[in-house]
């Protein structure tokens, strides 16, 4: 079997995993890249990015040339025939290389009966692409590729932009990096890298996509990778020396080391419930530089991992960084003592990075958008008593559903008799009722809410 075969098999092992069973590109993908080289990854990933970002548009077209539907036991022939439609449709891989390919790749799957039907099949489609295109675009579903459901849902919250976000969504989303200034200045990253990229305060985003761990300083902490949405929030938190501050759902720690970035002299806690996550955060502080190569590992239990200065000193430091476990809706992790920051970046639908993880939109369901807000309104009420009187909390979310964000925020107002809202004053996203909010692809930066909230002195 050739790389370029097996790459198209591992990505059929992973739209299983993931249509299939339900798992995340996070967890399905990497294993699968692992088996090839760095060339054929790339391919397989491409696969498999663009049969979820198209998925509906794909089988929209594949129900019109299909003369009686495929059998559940045939999910891999099905896979197989989107895997093809992707090529011959959205990709630069010559017509009868994606066609011959397709058939090789059903008679490796031990389904020889099914090579012909796959020939033909695509080759139909080449031969009536306009049409058949034309005729799936009519539907909602299949024109903006995303399940019916979230494009009502959009379509409610934002009436005069949800085509917008739609069509954002479906694009491939950029490679943006924060500069580490305590490494290095932006400009002289940008001068190091040799790669086309715009610079814009500590973000600088490449123009084209590539492997992170082989630009040079990565493993000297001369960068992290983060959306530049994402580098707006420890900016709003005001953070002055000394303060203690919580991260209360810090994996895998982006957020959490450009606080310590812009102010290194504060007592700060990465908090999280996933332990293996935990492991994450430890991995990319360190490589920035704010913890040392001999971090013990994580224990079993809800005890800090390491509490260490920025420099590694194992005596007691003036400021302290501790990476603990815990569910930031219980209490049994606080020692008390209040926080005079909390960064609560909550748990939510993540329909603001699509772009960037497009399984999303076969992972997510309707339901899950309340039993989220339930968990970010328990997230809320349960950290806001550990927040210390004139302390500030800034609650985060990758979502743009209002029910999620907004919504949530001003009931949380109305119930809560200390809480105030810091209004957010800035040039980016779109000031709401609370809130600000960032729209996918606005300034080419991911879907971000943030809200400021401040306790009573």
């Amino acid at each position: 079997m050739s790389e370029t075969h097996n790459a198209r098999l591992q990505a059929i092992h992973v739209l299983r995993a993931v249509i299939e069973q339900g798992e995340s590109l996070s967890t399905a993908l990497p294993p699968a890249l692992r088996e090839l080289d760095f060339r054929n990854a790339a391919f397989a990933q491409m696969l498999v990015y663009g049969v979820l970002r198209w998925r509906w548009r794909l089988e929209a077209v594949l129900q019109q040339l299909l003369q009686k539907p495929l059998k559940a036991k045939d999910e891999d022939v099905r896979l197989c025939l989107l895997i093809g439609l992707y090529q011959l449709n959205d990709t630069r891989v010559p017509d009868h290389a994606a066609v011959n390919a397709s058939v090789e790749l059903v008679k490796q799957l031990n389904r020889e009966w099914a090579a012909g039907m796959v020939n033909a099949v695509l080759r139909n489609f080449i031969r009536h692409r306009d049409e058949l295109l034309e005729q799936a675009d009519k539907d909602w579903q299949a024109r903006y590729s995303h399940p019916i459901w979230l494009i009502k849902r959009l379509r409610d919250d934002w009436p005069d932009q949800w085509p917008a976000i739609l069509d954002a969504n479906n694009q491939q989303a950029p490679l943006t990096l924060r500069v580490n200034r305590q490494k290095i200045s932006p400009d002289e990253f940008v001068q190091q890298l040799e790669l086309p990229a715009d610079a814009d305060g500590d973000g600088v985003t490449l123009h084209q996509a590539t492997d992170v761990t082989n630009l040079p300083g990565y493993d000297a902490g001369w960068f992290a990778v983060q959306d530049a949405g994402a580098q707006l929030a420890a900016p709003l938190l005001d953070l002055q020396p000394g303060q203690r501050v919580l991260d209360a759902c810090a994996a895998p720690g982006g957020k959490t080391a450009h606080a310590l970035a812009l102010q290194p002299q504060i007592n700060l806690m990465a908090l999280d419930v996933s332990e293996s996550r935990l492991v994450r955060v430890a991995e990319n502080l360190r490589r920035l530089g704010f913890s040392p190569a001999h971090t013990p590992p994580l224990p079993n239990g809800p005890a800090p991992l390491a509490s260490l200065s920025p420099h590694g000193e194992r005596e007691q430091p003036r400021c302290a960084i501790i990476i603990k476990a815990g569910d930031a809706t219980q209490r049994d992790w606080w020692d008390g003592r209040y926080f005079d920051r909390i960064m609560l970046d909550a748990p939510c639908s993540a329909t603001g990075v699509i772009r960037r993880h497009p399984d999303i939109k076969s992972l997510r369901q309707p339901d899950d958008i309340t039993e989220l807000a339930n968990t970010q309104r328990q997230l809320l009420q349960n950290l806001w008593p550990m927040l210390a009187p004139g302390g500030l909390l800034l609650y985060i979310t990758c979502s743009v559903l209002k029910a999620e964000n907004e919504q949530q925020v001003a009931e949380f107002l109305a119930t809560t008799a200390d809480a105030t809202e810091q209004v957010i004053q800035a040039d980016w996203g779109q000031a709401r009722t609370h809130g600000r909010q960032i729209l996918p692809g606005e300034n080419n930066m991911d879907g971000f809410y943030y809200a400021l909230l401040q306790k009573a002195r």
